[in-house]
């Protein structure tokens, strides 16, 4: 991307963070001096890879949206110490594209409009499943020059099947570079008995890029979820969330937002150097 059409990109982004702030009435106009501090940035990065048809995607936006309309979820984003978080909605396969860019939730109808702004997404047609990409897409870009202060960044990635555009370790080598930069990288494998509840034999490779062992030992198979366990997630309290089928998608997703909202640690240190809002 050319200088000037990244420069592009962030104001971008900034003036939509800008404009939902103005829009919530809890907060009102912002001075331009005044630092703005969230408990969590949280980035949905939502699968669209070839695996993942029109009715597919549809489900596993529904049941994110209806995760986030529950109120048990907006209880958790409010009980933070700043009370509100950050989220952006990304689709992935080959490439990335950001969709939804930053958005505050800081009570229950900034959680219900962010849904219906997800409702409102349609379906992109991917190929490969290419998530070390993604991966190095959200560190080399996504994370630089936000326009607010984060307690934690969590990098929230939801797939049906293992990466199949590069080798292990370079899904390994994508991860633990966000990590070393205090991402936390939870996963959420939709696993569909009978097509991907085993993987590691007869994958769907992209070209260049033949079978590679999945595993510890040359040859051996491994479940989606113990995959997405070795080379997705990692950071500071790190973990995986199974989706058994596309039709439990929401269950999961509400399981999932709750675990990862509720992990925002209250550090004392931290919010004394932030300051009190």
């Amino acid at each position: 991307m050319k200088r000037t059409e990244s420069f592009m990109l962030n104001a971008l982004k900034a003036a939509s963070l800008v404009l939902a702030i103005l829009c919530d009435g809890r907060f009102g106009a912002l001075r331009s001096s005044e630092p703005f501090h969230v408990d969590a940035a949280l980035i949905l990065a939502v699968d669209i890879s070839q695996s993942v048809d029109k009715d597919r995607y549809r489900l596993q936006i529904e049941g994110m949206a209806q995760a986030l309309e529950n109120k048990a979820v907006a209880d958790a984003i409010i009980s933070g110490p700043y009370g509100r978080i950050a989220v952006q909605f990304i689709v992935w396969a080959d490439g990335v594209e950001t969709t939804i860019p930053w958005q505050i939730i800081s009570n229950e109808q900034n959680a219900l409009t962010f849904s219906g702004l997800i409702r409102r997404q349609t379906h992109r047609a991917g190929e490969y499943t290419c998530m070390a990409r993604m991966m190095r897409i959200v560190d080399g870009g996504m994370l630089d020059d936000l326009p607010f202060t984060a307690t934690r960044t969590i990098l929230d990635i939801s797939g049906d099947g293992i990466d199949n555009c590069a080798e292990p370790a370079a899904i390994d080598d994508a991860r633990d570079r966000l990590v070393r930069r205090g991402v936390t990288i939870n996963g959420l494998p939709i696993i569909v008995s009978g097509e991907n509840d085993v993987v590691g034999a007869g994958a769907y490779r992209a070209p260049g890029f033949g079978l590679r062992p999945l595993s510890h030992d040359p040859g051996v198979e491994t479940t989606l979820d113990h995959w997405f366990k070795d080379h997705v997630i990692g950071g500071r309290g790190a973990f995986v969330q199974p989706s058994q089928g596309y039709e439990e998608i929401s269950r999961a997703f509400q399981q999932k937002f709750l675990t990862e909202i509720s992990s925002v640690v209250f550090e004392p240190r931290r919010y004394h150097e932030l300051g009190s809002h």
